[in-house]
């Protein structure tokens, strides 16, 4: 879908090299920027999953010469990612008004966590700091637990990458109409915030407490984990009544006077109980076979080698393994193109030939006498 777009993207941590693999999954030509000389990020590999599909060619971008062959790149780009602390890209000779005097019509994508201009511009933090403070990690648990969520996916994916994304996406369509580039400012702290905003249209209507575990999502006895048996999990999310009604009678429970009641706050405690115990009185697998192809809404917790062998995924191939490497296949999908599964470069590993198309360019492009 994005053949023939151009992605410069120098090297960084997280959201933004995702975003920039979600765009190599799209078809658009990612070339990133790795540190010549850099070391391996502590904790990741030396062939990142989130590099699959890019080209990589290695710059000191505090070289003269390595400065220049970033800036010719730039010339030849549609959108730009970067995910420094805010001010680093300009001390580099590199920031938007630089770039745009080069390409006009560069989208410049900035991914950050408290974005290019707040009070903690500069500040350090991480995925869990931004959606604390944005307010998006407050109904992350059960109200007698800890707040948490899945590692990095409402913070660095979802409130990070994904809007990124979005907003290179749009840039480029507006780029296409005006010929003229804009700056993704791109926070973890907006995107997060932003994404609460379907539990926000909830709090119209006097669904959404500020009480975790008096919401219609997080308190009730049908929208939870239940721990099984075997020390494994179920989830429950029968929101619908006629979902719940399938719930309760495949559970034998339809005449149960203690459950009757779905929507009543004062009762979900004593009802999140009943149920704890029932669930505790089976393995996780008997639960699962006993609502298999139902509309009670309830799936088991799997770990990703699990998710990998389930039926869903024979069906589906989304869990990959490439390279020996376990790995998610591209998302979404499109009638008229199929993804095919991608390699990671090695680090510089196209730097001469990308050098090498730049001359090429350079020899071809008119003389300007």
């Amino acid at each position: 879908m994005l053949n023939g777009i151009r992605i410069i993207e120098l090297e960084g941590l997280g959201p933004g090299p995702f975003a920039a693999m979600l765009l190599a999954d799209l078809g658009a030509d990612v070339i990133t920027i790795h540190r010549k000389g850099g070391g391996v990020t502590p904790g990741m590999p030396e062939r990142s999953v989130l590099d699959r599909g890019k080209r990589s060619i290695a710059l000191d971008l505090k070289d003269a010469t390595d400065l220049s062959t970033a800036k010719e790149l730039i010339t030849t780009a549609d959108a730009l990612i970067e995910g420094f602390r805010p001010g680093v890209m300009e001390k580099l000779g590199l920031g938007p008004d630089i770039c745009h005097a080069l390409n006009p019509k560069l989208v410049y994508g900035r991914m950050t966590g408290w974005g290019q201009d707040s009070p903690l511009s500069k500040t350090a933090g991480h995925d869990l700091n931004y959606i604390a403070l944005s307010g998006a990690l407050w109904y992350a648990a059960q109200p007698e637990t800890h707040p948490q969520t899945p590692a990095t996916l409402v913070g660095d994916i979802g409130g990070g990458a994904m809007y990124l994304v979005t907003g290179l996406l749009a840039g480029l369509l507006n780029a296409q109409r005006t010929g003229q580039g804009t700056v993704v400012d791109a926070a973890i702290y907006d995107g997060s915030a932003h994404m609460m905003n379907l539990l926000m249209s909830m709090r119209q209507t006097g669904n959404l407490s500020e009480t975790r575990g008096q919401s219609l999502l997080d308190g009730p006895h049908w929208s939870r984990t239940y721990r099984c048996a075997d020390d494994g999990f179920v989830t429950v999310q029968c929101l619908e009544p006629k979902f719940y009604a399938e719930f309760l009678n495949i559970l034998g429970l339809s005449q149960n006077p203690d459950l009757q009641e779905q929507f009543n706050s004062k009762l979900w405690p004593d009802q999140t109980k009943k149920l704890t115990d029932l669930f505790l009185s089976k393995p996780r697998d008997h639960w699962a076979a006993l609502f298999h192809e139902t509309n009670a809404c309830v799936a088991p917790v799997l770990d990703p080698v699990e998710a990998q062998n389930h039926p869903m995924n024979t069906a589906r191939q989304t869990w990959q393994t490439v390279d020996g490497t376990m790995q998610a296949a591209a998302a979404p999908r499109f009638s008229t193109m199929h993804w095919s599964a991608k390699h990671s470069p090695a680090r510089g590993e196209h730097t001469q030939d990308i050098l090498d198309e730049l001359s090429d360019q350079n020899r071809s492009a008119p003389s300007s006498g």
